[in-house]
């Protein structure tokens, strides 16, 4: 997979980090819909990760209609949708 969704959000995760399963729990009853990629599993994924997050494969990094953002708060996350993709709020 790698890269990103243009349109939509994807958290990029690994198994075992507790920011990821934080911002996972903090997103589970505001019905924002977003694909999850692990980045063990998926290589380019992970080199995504690291060519917006200085080298590093910080997690949970996500993409908001295609715009990198790195250890976001719920907060951040979800103004960030509200901008540029408000229509995966749902109602």
């Amino acid at each position: 997979m790698g890269g990103t969704d243009p349109e939509g959000v994807v958290m990029y995760w690994r198994p075992g980090c507790t920011y990821c399963m934080a911002l996972r729990l903090r997103l589970l009853f505001t019905r924002l819909r977003y694909t999850r990629v692990n980045i063990w599993r998926d290589p380019d994924a992970a080199a995504f990760v690291r060519s917006v997050a200085d080298g590093n494969e910080t997690v949970p990094t996500v993409t908001v209609a295609g715009r990198a953002m790195v250890n976001p708060s719920k907060r951040q996350l979800l103004e960030a949708v509200r901008a540029h993709a408000p229509h995966l709020l749902g109602r």
